[in-house]
């Protein structure tokens, strides 16, 4: 198998800038004195899973931690009163984890930084077609 260099130049370009976006999310996150981005994903996906919240397995995929991280991080989420833990009615043994208003607030608040690095950090920098384009290609190495 041959791999080409421009596939190795896009890798590359993915990989740092991906890494490089990240970071300066987070950065942006402890600026402001606020939780780190895993925990605005967990929150995000969970707020949007409506009342009845989303069972944790199901945030696995979504989160791309594993197992046991995605266990710590709801942890850290209930120790901080952001979510809740419901024992499942049609599973007495699973739960489920539902997003408190403190929860809710705190989303938003983490929003209000997120949107400011995504237009800075995209939006700015990328015109809409490009944008789409972007989204489109990175789709396809899904």
């Amino acid at each position: 198998m041959s791999i080409d260099l421009e596939t190795t130049k896009a890798w590359q370009s993915l990989h740092i800038t991906s890494r490089t976006l990240i970071e300066q999310v987070e950065a942006a996150f402890k600026k402001a004195d606020l939780p780190s981005l895993s925990w605005y994903d967990a929150l995000w996906e969970i707020e949007k899973a409506g009342d009845g919240g989303i069972r944790p397995n199901a945030l696995i995929p979504q989160l791309l931690l594993p197992q046991y991280q995605t266990s710590r991080l709801l942890d850290r989420l209930v120790n901080a009163r952001l979510i809740d833990r419901v024992v499942c009615d049609e599973d007495r043994r699973g739960c489920r984890a539902v997003i408190t208003q403190k929860g809710k607030e705190m989303r938003a608040r983490m929003w209000t930084i997120y949107a400011q690095c995504l237009d800075d950090l995209v939006q700015k920098k990328l015109g809409k077609d490009e944008r789409a384009t972007l989204a489109r290609l990175l789709n396809k190495l899904r």
